[in-house]
């Protein structure tokens, strides 16, 4: 089915418009979103042991991503044709939107800043990207194989299993489905603690995504070009209505979906060692925990004053918008150098 207006004669201008339509629709709904929370009295819930001054956003209306993937979903309807990759891309998106969207419910529900339990939400997690994985491999034709600049790949797939159901065949090459697992759930999560300042993580994310449409264009999939367009442009219109001070936040239900749209298009794009320098940022995020965390375990000592790291960087006095301006250009300069380096892969 072809897209009500994309026009496959002018591919560019497609991804392009594509972007705009998903920022128009995000910006314009959102508003309407925001008096629903604040009549419902949803409002975020701010964790008590981060830094004090966040302490004046509990309340503010969160739950912003479920707008975010409303443009995503009816930018994608207007502009592309639903081919299996995009159908694929899409579903995985929006399944760990839903993950999301229950931690946040159970979060405000419960009036606490921690919604479902880690199991919870790992056990949602492994069954969405296996699911994803299985499909890709056996559905759309994805190599279980991941690729290094210089031309150097690594074949994932010599342990597989094949079964037999019903006259067909599901390889499930096990090595495959755990990176595939581990790429998603970590993205996911990273993206995740990445939102901890208003406008952070919409736009680092808007800037990675910027990046896999110029990707998936290159590796002559439209379709993805413009899912990822779009995504970039939910971001940008959630931007205008999450700067500081936000006026409301994206939840678990963005953060966690922006993070397994990346992993998702990183898969099917065949990205997958790239897209982690392209959200180098996230990366960094996540690793700063996980060294803090292990620090204090194993010595009592914490290596910042806060994690995630640009809590440590607020700790050091830096104002939220200059840690907020400063990770954009970092996140930038990742982007840009895991773009370069897929040009490298051979």
């Amino acid at each position: 089915m072809l897209g009500i207006i994309g026009n496959p004669s002018y591919p560019s201008y497609q991804v392009f418009l594509s972007a705009g339509i998903a920022a128009l629709i995000t910006g314009l709904l959102m508003p309407l979103f925001i008096k629903l929370m604040q009549h419902e009295q949803i409002g975020q819930q701010i964790r008590a042991d981060g830094p004090e001054r966040h302490l004046v956003k509990q309340g503010t209306p969160t739950m912003g991503g479920v707008v975010m993937l409303v443009g995503i979903v009816l930018t994608c309807w207007l502009m592309a044709s639903w081919e299996p990759e995009l159908v694929l891309v899409m579903v995985a998106t929006l399944a760990t939107g839903s993950l999301g969207l229950l931690d946040d419910i159970e979060s405000v529900a419960h009036g606490r800043s921690l919604g479902l339990t880690p199991s919870q939400k790992m056990i949602g997690l492994i069954i969405i990207s296996v699911t994803f994985c299985l499909v890709a491999v056996n559905h759309t034709g994805i190599a279980p194989t991941i690729a290094f600049p210089g031309g150097f790949s690594v074949n994932l797939g010599f342990l597989t299993t094949t079964l037999a159901l019903g006259g067909a065949s599901i390889k499930i090459p096990w090595l495959y489905v755990i990176f595939v697992f581990l790429l998603m759930a970590g993205l996911s999560n990273a993206v995740n603690l990445t939102d901890g300042l208003d406008g952070l993580a919409g736009g680092c994310a808007m800037v990675v995504m910027i990046m896999m449409a110029m990707v998936a264009f290159r590796y002559d999939k439209l379709d993805l070009a413009v899912f990822a367009a779009t995504v970039g442009g939910s971001c940008l219109g959630f931007l205008w209505h999450n700067c500081y001070p936000a006026s409301i936040f994206m939840g678990d239900t963005g953060s966690l979906a922006l993070g397994a749209a990346f992993a998702a298009l990183a898969v099917m794009t065949k990205t997958e060692v790239t897209s982690l320098v392209m959200g180098g940022l996230f990366v960094i995020e996540a690793l700063s925990v996980i060294i803090q965390v292990a620090s204090f375990k194993l010595t009592g000592k914490r290596v910042f004053l806060m994690a995630p790291i640009h809590h440590h960087f607020e700790k050091k006095g830096w104002s939220e918008t200059k840690v907020v301006i400063r990770f954009w250009i970092v996140s930038g300069m990742f982007a840009a150098l895991g773009f370069a380096l897929y040009f490298q892969l051979g």
